[in-house]
């Protein structure tokens, strides 16, 4: 890569970045429908089962919470290219040793590796920020949301079809997807941070979760946005927190039906990242697009939760989907506030948010749609979580309306002086 001017390698990075994300979120993806049935192999019965399935994505949440601020800190000092392959070899080892696993805690074990591993989203956001001027980030930042998506739709198909020849085998597809990533970066992703603009030491302050957020506090606006990347991602995970059950409950949708559904938000939610991300933040700013965007994903979860019949649900998938105008708006956002220098940390700081609201929402929204379909509910309603979601998303509509603003510059004082 050496040979290309900075101007070609700078415009060809963002493809090699979309593959790279696209072939990782799909090995991930791979693993989704059979991990449960893994887990219950090594369970006593159903309620045992249950329990270590929660244990192994607890371990896998905490790791992630632990590991994106230290690879972020990584990436800020030694170049987000050498530690995005580190995330892929750890990723490859993870997923064959999960097909290997002979008890739950070798699994437990194993898992936390790969949920510090998983952490390397937040330096392939710093990447896309090293490579895209202020202007055009929104649009990347959901071109790679789109990669996301795509990977996730792709690989649970994938994963359904080859467990069901066996359970390990998509362990091992997996496996073999992270060492194809790792040997594509490895010969054609360049360098995105050359090394004037790197951190001038690593910074162990920064490199944990705690400090990461200290870091968000010393950028008010940055902090505020913060806020909102959290309270967004909690009220996402009302979807995989009781969806199905909810579906069930409700509406009596198999698996068959519930597939479809998730097809058609996943294919929705593509649409809005690849597709008009670029186009509405050109017509109306970061700023309105992020405000439309949760305001939509707040309207789209009220009808969830007032849906009595399936038609009704459907009729909310695509004004949700037009939530997925406020994730690209918020990186973009917060990526102008900052400089290249310590792009690395913010982003880990916000995965570690991520993986904060993933810890906590299951238990938030799988608790209320239990009670709320109990005897000691003070009234019958089944749609209570997605009620609950509307709400928060109408919590950071507030504080986005306070701290969204587009800076002229990046100021001086963006540079964290690691010396």
């Amino acid at each position: 890569m050496s040979t290309l001017s900075p101007v070609t390698g700078r415009q060809a990075a963002m493809p090699f970045i979309m593959i790279t994300v696209f072939i990782d979120m799909m090995a991930i993806g791979l693993i989704v429908p059979v991990l449960p049935p893994l887990v219950a192999g090594f369970a006593a019965g159903p309620a045992e089962a249950a329990y270590w399935y929660g244990v192994v994505a607890f371990a896998f949440g905490i790791a992630n919470f632990f590991g994106a601020p230290l690879l972020g800190a990584l990436s800020d000092r030694y170049g987000r290219r050498p530690v995005l392959l580190l995330g892929f070899c750890g990723l490859a080892l993870n997923f064959f040793a999960t097909a290997l696993a002979t008890s739950l805690w070798v699994l437990v074990l194993v898992r936390l590796v790969g949920g510090a591993m998983q952490a390397n989203a937040a330096v392939a956001n710093a990447y896309v920020a090293d490579i895209t001027p202020p202007e055009e980030r929104a649009r990347r930042f959901g071109l790679l949301g789109a990669m996301f998506g795509l990977g996730f739709i792709a690989g649970p198909v994938a994963g359904g079809l080859l467990g069901a020849i066996d359970l390990h085998l998509p362990f091992y597809a997996a496996g073999t997807l992270a060492l194809v990533n790792l040997l594509y970066g490895w010969l054609v992703l360049p360098e995105s941070l050359p090394p004037e603009k790197r951190a001038r030491k690593f910074d162990w302050s920064h490199a944990n979760p705690l400090g990461s957020i200290v870091l968000l506090r010393r950028y008010p606006q940055v902090f505020g946005l913060a806020a909102v990347v959290f309270i967004a991602n909690l009220a996402h995970y009302v979807y995989p927190s009781i969806f199905v059950l909810f579906a069930d409950y409700m509406y009596q949708w198999g698996p068959r039906e519930v597939g479809w559904v998730l097809a058609a938000v996943g294919v929705c939610s593509v649409i809005v990242q690849a597709g008009l991300v670029g186009r509405v933040v050109h017509a109306i700013g970061e700023r309105r697009a992020l405000l439309l965007g949760l305001s939509c994903g707040l309207v789209g979860f009220g009808i969830y939760g007032f849906a009595d019949a399936g038609w009704m649900f459907l009729v909310g998938i695509p004004i949700s989907a037009i939530w997925g105008l406020a994730a690209p708006s918020t990186q973009a956002l917060i990526t102008r506030q900052v400089g290249a220098d310590v792009q690395g940390r913010i982003q880990g700081a916000l995965m570690s948010l991520v993986s904060m609201a993933g810890i906590i929402g299951p238990g938030i929204f799988a608790g209320s749609f239990g009670w709320f379909i109990g005897p000691s509910a003070p009234l019958h309603l089944p749609g209570a979580p997605f009620l609950i979601a509307a709400l928060l998303l109408g919590v950071a509509v507030l504080i986005a309306w306070r701290h969204a603003r587009v800076p002229a510059t990046v100021p001086a004082a963006a540079r964290v002086d690691t010396a």
